[in-house]
């Protein structure tokens, strides 16, 4: 048994409606505890619309869990569904700080973080580029890689969340090396694979022809598949389109892209719904749905949970695969 925190994410999305579903569901299927971090009220209406779920109030984190499913009440703030505000970014990003208190504490296993908008929480004043950095940094972690997981295909990110101009700057032989010795361990210790297999793509058009239309493949991102590669299993750098196209991601347990929407397109194409988030290199266990807020679906009883639920099961796994001795 172990207890997982699930934040609210932006109340105004379709956050607390996968939530609350997924709670109902697995409260009664699992033997798990589980802390919803949610405005009371948003709760509430919630229970109106979707159903009840047996809980108690948690006035203090160290109240003893009497039931499977216990709730941080954050405030008297009503769900407006359809778009961020600043309240919204407010409770967002409360329940993402108290959740790492929680975790910081012990009082917790894993946290899943529902669908936040950056746009709402910087409308309140606060500076957040998203989950990943945000946890790396109360964790005091600089090597960590955002990741996504699936059935299909396992992928992680280079770059994060930075324009498109900055990402070849961002790319050095050092930060390379350094991101797939976070994931050759994360895959060997989180996932349990035995002597994992990793691609690395490249940056530019056939990844770069050999030098003619870009170096980075020739003086960064070789040299560091050279340096890494008798530690462990690394090839590439591959032209991303025939990667794809070619289905080549059948044949290795992670791809790493460069940046954001190189990897996460192909990702999202195949495991829309059934992918999740997961923060490599952390000592805490943080995963989330591979979708956004939805507010233009928010409250209308539609929301589809099943990449909620993949995110729960890959917490439990992860958090089962490092307690192994």
């Amino acid at each position: 048994m172990a207890a997982f925190i699930f934040t609210c994410g932006d109340v105004n999305g379709i956050g607390p409606e996968i939530t609350y579903k997924v709670l109902q569901k697995f409260s009664v299927r699992s033997n798990d505890e589980f802390i919803f971090i949610v405005p009371l009220r948003v709760l509430n209406k919630l229970s109106k619309q979707f159903g009840e779920l047996d809980y108690q109030l948690l006035r203090n984190p160290d109240d003893k869990r009497k039931k499977k499913v216990s709730i941080i009440d954050l405030g008297n703030y009503p769900a407006k569904p359809g778009a961020p505000s600043k309240e919204s970014g407010e409770i967002s990003f409360s329940a993402i700080e108290t959740s790492f208190a929680f975790l910081k504490k012990g009082y917790a296993d894993a946290v899943i973080t529902a669908p936040i908008s950056k746009t709402a929480i910087n409308l309140a004043g606060i500076s957040f580029r998203g989950h990943t950095e945000m946890f790396a940094g109360w964790c005091g972690v600089k090597s960590y890689v955002m990741t996504f997981l699936s059935s299909k295909m396992n992928v992680a990110l280079q770059t994060i969340h930075i324009s498109l101009k900055e990402v070849s700057k961002s790319i050095t032989e050092k930060s390379i090396t350094q991101t797939l010795n976070v994931l050759n361990k994360m895959l060997q210790v989180d996932l349990r694979i035995d002597s994992p297999t990793i691609a690395v793509l490249g940056v530019n058009p056939h990844a770069g022809e050999e030098g003619v239309i870009g170096s980075e493949e020739e003086n960064i991102i070789k040299p560091a598949i050279e340096e890494i590669k008798n530690k462990f299993y690394v090839a590439g750098p591959f032209p991303p389109d025939a990667f794809f196209a070619n289905r080549m991601e059948k044949k290795f347990d992670l791809v790493l892209g460069m940046y954001h929407d190189q990897i996460l397109i192909p990702f999202k194409l195949l495991n829309f719904n059934s992918g999740v988030n997961f923060t490599a290199g952390l000592p805490i266990v943080r995963t989330s749905p591979d979708h956004g807020t939805a507010f233009d679906i928010a409250w209308k009883g539609i929301a589809d949970e099943s990449s909620m639920i993949q995110a729960y099961k890959y917490a439990k796994k992860i958090v089962q695969n490092r307690n192994i001795k």
